[in-house]
């Protein structure tokens, strides 16, 4: 287990290269996103998939979310991606925007049972996006023990999950830590399932005719 402080040039080429080598390795990693810290696993390996629900003490495995480090991604995890799943891609990503999709029967993946579908997301986060795009798309969720709180930093994700993490990036306190909005686009007119960082008028200036979250 180690933590690297990516406020520091040293730290950070060689935080990422750990973080990186790891992944790979089929281990798990901390790094920060622009929401809170996530823990993450390569998406393509089914047991690190499974180590990243131990190490949150999950029962109930409810598929992980996606992160990609470009938006041209996306074009290869879907089997046909929605114009305004693309529209709105282009608008937020990076950002706090989570798409709901359906993705390509043909990944090799086995994030749970999926349904055929996949929360799939772009993070604003430099440390986060270097990772992603040196490694591909990582399964990935708050690094933290089921009912504890999400971590704002590498340093707290730590106390929680202590050696089940091989590397810890750390990039100080989450600088906005409200979760992202989840859109649905999987239908013929996308919806709200989560109302968060994006809000819910920015999001009908690109698409009109989206409907908000029920309830």
């Amino acid at each position: 287990m180690m933590l690297y402080d990516c406020r520091t040039t040293a730290d950070r080429d060689r935080g990422i290269a750990a973080a990186v080598e790891a992944v790979k390795s089929g281990e798990l990693v901390v790094m920060p996103t622009d929401t809170v810290y996530g823990i993450g696993a390569d998406a393509f390996t089914p047991h690190a998939i499974t180590a990243l629900h131990q190490a949150r003490s999950v029962t109930t495995q409810v598929p992980p979310p996606v992160l990609v480090g470009s938006r041209h991604t996306l074009d290869g995890l879907v089997y046909s991606l929605p114009k305004a799943a693309r529209e709105l891609a282009d608008a937020f990503w990076p950002g706090a925007l989570t798409l709901y999709v359906e993705h390509s029967p043909s990944l090799q993946w086995d994030l749970g049972d999926t349904g055929g579908q996949v929360a799939v997301r772009m993070p604003l986060h430099p440390v986060a996006l270097e990772v992603l795009r040196e490694v591909g798309p990582m399964a990935v969720t708050t690094a933290n023990k089921v009912g504890r709180l999400a971590p704002n930093t590498a340093d707290e994700a730590r106390d929680q999950l202590e050696y089940a993490v091989r590397v810890y990036l750390e990039a100080g306190p989450a600088l906005d830590p409200a979760p992202s909005t989840i859109v649905d686009v999987t239908g013929d007119v996308p919806r709200v399932l989560r109302n968060g960082a994006v809000p819910f008028e920015k999001l009908r200036d690109v698409v009109p005719e989206i409907l908000a979250a029920e309830g």
